[in-house]
């Protein structure tokens, strides 16, 4: 017995002498104490919470080296390796998590729409649910703050900039032909359908050192990633019908889209101001391949389009009027492959190809343009920790451009360029805490055309100014060289610059969106000629300059009113330029003072529709009357359009969709032609630019086929 007791006495005796307190004090960075930490030695069931006071102590039985973790919601985890002996009257200061969801986010010229935003100013189903998109991701975009209303054009014009500003990415991949061939007062569209897509970055100016060669903005298209299930799209619609389907396997799937669009029909319905010989008709096909690896997605995405059409259209110049005709076909291929090296390290790599074959005559003018483009990417980018990153990439982009001219008066011309521009960046992502982030980047840029080298400094700053708002500024250089109307006459040339400031303001609280930005851009090296048309004698310099700024507004609110989504924009905007022909420095013909944009959506249960409304307003746009004295001296009469469409849910699967485009029917002008000659009175004759028809009307009827259908708000659309 005696044996037995002193045993016992002796393990309780060793085992107290053995144990080791470890204590403490946990603090924020503003010297607050935290309570509820959860503070533990790693591998062990040893630990406590911390006190009111921050406050923790805690025995352990483990000797020699010991990490000590302490964790708490919002904050970045505390680890410490070391003896265990020394672990007490420590004081620890937590950090800020930086991945939470309140953390600043670079906001400053940038509009994001996707599941991963962590702010969305528009929704992928805004694209086909918009009443004046007519289903076009670049018509949903145009009511969007910092973009001008060039309704007869169909491009995006951002923030002063010309359309060839604006570049377009898929999946980071550039595209080079994004838009359908068209010709005067027939506004374009993007040739992709926006099915395929379920991101969309819209940036407005101020973008990462990972773009260049534009001098406004970039429109970033990202696919869907995996789809949620296997389904077959059905479309018959008034201009035509569109067949998609979605395939899955384990870890793999395929989409396919295709579409076939012929106006003939509307046209005999709906007669328009030109004498149409063959109405626009086209077939497009589409298809995404998506593999999923333990580590990444391979992705494979390509796109063809057949096109024409065949018109006269009236010219104050031309009694018989003027014949136009086109054929078009393009054919673009992308694959891209992103994944995980290893924990901290992961990497992208794409490459693109585009063969764009265009036939046009005009009048008795043959062209036919043939070109060839290549876009060769490659990116790593490094977690260092929560707080740094590092992005760094280079990549190659080749285009090869030829055109054959023939006239009456000019036999088989030939004009052509290869334009090869090599480039590099690296970038960084710093978070001084949840409140504080900071973007700096370096891009440089060779252009083995000009034989030029571009050094780009690009730099966003974001603070967070309260829970649910923040502000940011960037600057930034961009380089662009000239386009191919331009190069494939004079290739002694040098790239065009701009430089952007801006200022941003953000509030995003409670279903509610309001951002306020104000921007300068300040242009060099624009390219300029003394013809009327930049053609084969004209003379090229780099001697254009510019300058554009001006305050966007944009508020969205789907909360304060039941069923009912909508978003108001205005856009200021000041701009002058001394380029192309332009003998002073004026504002562009393509540029409106103000612009306006009211989009809403409301949801009717008991009618199982949708019904939307979109209200655009544009201030006149300046022109030249050659009857007055001066440049661009007159403006037209403010443009005005409102649009209409009614989605009706048939059942889950199948959706009746109506849309006018103007419903109004106004007689929005765009400009005037003249004469080249004047009267015998000295007066030159004008005729009113206008858009061939002051309405469209669509109607489709789209049914999904799918285990899941839809709900009622018509997310198959």
């Amino acid at each position: 017995m005696r044996l037995s007791f002193f045993i016992l006495f002796f393990f309780i005796v060793t085992s107290s002498i053995s144990q080791t307190i470890i204590t403490g004090k946990v603090i924020d960075t503003k010297n607050q104490p935290i309570e509820g930490a959860n503070v533990y030695l790693d591998g062990t069931y040893d630990g406590t919470i911390t006190d009111a006071n921050g406050q923790f102590s805690f025995s352990t039985n483990e000797t020699g080296v010991v990490s000590l973790k302490i964790t708490f919601l919002s904050y970045e985890t505390f680890r410490l390796s070391q003896e265990v002996s020394s672990l007490n009257n420590l004081e620890v200061k937590l950090r800020d998590d930086v991945n939470a969801l309140d953390t600043v986010v670079i906001s400053a010229g940038t509009f994001s729409a996707g599941d991963n935003s962590k702010v969305s100013a528009l929704k992928p189903l805004d694209v086909v649910t918009t009443a004046s998109a007519l289903g076009d991701y670049v018509g949903a975009l145009q009511t969007l703050p910092g973009t001008t209303t060039v309704a007869e054009d169909g491009r995006l014009f951002v923030r002063g900039g010309d359309a060839e500003e604006t570049q377009i990415f898929i999946d980071g991949i550039r595209v080079f032909t994004p838009y359908v061939p068209t010709t005067n007062n027939i506004p374009t569209r993007g040739r992709y359908s926006p099915f395929l897509f379920d991101g969309i970055t819209f940036s407005t100016g101020g973008y990462s050192a990972e773009y260049g060669q534009a001098l406004s903005s970039v429109l970033l298209l990202n696919t869907i990633e995996e789809p949620e299930q296997e389904k077959t799209d059905i479309g018959i619609m008034s201009v035509g019908a569109s067949l998609g389907h979605t395939e899955k396997w384990k870890n793999s799937s395929l989409s396919l889209n295709g579409a076939y669009i012929n106006l003939a029909p509307y046209v005999a319905l709906f007669p328009d101001r030109n004498d149409w010989k063959q109405p626009f008709q086209g077939g497009s096909g589409e298809a995404v391949f998506r593999k999923k690896f333990n580590n990444g997605m391979l992705k494979f995405y390509s796109a063809f389009e057949s096109s024409g059409f065949e018109l006269i259209q009236e010219d104050i110049n031309y009694v018989d009027g003027v014949y136009y005709k086109s054929n078009n076909k393009n054919l673009y291929v992308n694959g891209s492959y992103q994944g995980l090296l290893s924990t901290n390290w992961t990497v992208f790599g794409g490459l693109s190809y585009t063969n764009n074959s265009s036939k046009m005559k005009v009048m008795d003018n043959d062209v036919k343009d043939k070109e060839h483009s290549y876009h060769l990417k490659m990116k790593l980018k490094h977690r260092f920790n929560n707080r740094f990153k590092l992005n760094f990439g280079a990549e190659y982009l080749a285009t090869n451009f030829n055109e054959d001219y023939n006239s009456p008066f000019i036999n088989n011309v030939s004009y052509g360029f290869n334009n090869n521009i090599a480039s590099a960046y690296s970038e960084a992502d710093v978070f001084f805490s949840k409140n504080l982030a900071l973007k700096a980047g370096l891009r440089l840029e060779y252009s083995e055309l000009f034989k030029e080298f571009t050094l780009s400094p690009r730099v966003s700053l974001a603070y967070k100014t309260s829970t649910k708002s923040q502000v940011s500024v960037a600057y930034g250089n961009f380089y662009q060289n000239p386009n191919n109307n331009i190069l494939k006459f004079e290739q002694d040339l040098n790239a065009q610059e701009t430089r952007h400031y801006i200022l941003n303001y953000q509030l995003n609280k409670n279903g509610k969106i309001f951002r306020a930005e104000a921007f300068y851009k300040d242009y060099q090296n624009l390219i300029k000629y003394d013809t009327e048309y930049a053609d084969f004698t004209s003379n090229y310099n780099n001697l254009g300059s510019g300058y554009a700024t001006g305050i966007d507004l944009f508020w969205r609110d789907n909360k304060s009113i039941k069923n009912l989504d909508y978003w108001i924009s205005y856009s200021f905007l000041d701009s002058e330029r001394d380029y192309e022909n332009y003998p002073v420095q004026a504002v562009p013909s393509f540029v409106n003072t103000h612009n306006l944009s009211v989009v809403t959506k409301y949801w009717i249960e008991n009618w199982k529709s949708q019904l939307g409304l979109s209200y655009g307003f544009a201030s006149g746009r300046t022109y030249t009357n050659p009857n007055e004295t001066g440049f661009l001296n007159q403006k037209t009469k403010s443009y005005n359009n409102l649009s209409f469409n009614w989605a009706y849910l048939i059942s889950q699967q199948k959706i009746l969709y109506f849309s006018v485009n103007n419903v109004l029917g106004l007689k929005n002008i765009y400009g005037y032609q003249y004469a080249d000659l004047p009267d015998s009175n000295g007066i030159y004759a004008s005729n009113a630019l206008r858009p061939a028809a002051d309405q469209f009307f669509f109607v489709g009827f789209f049914w999904t086929i799918s285990e899941k259908g839809t709900d009622n708000q018509l997310d198959n659309l």
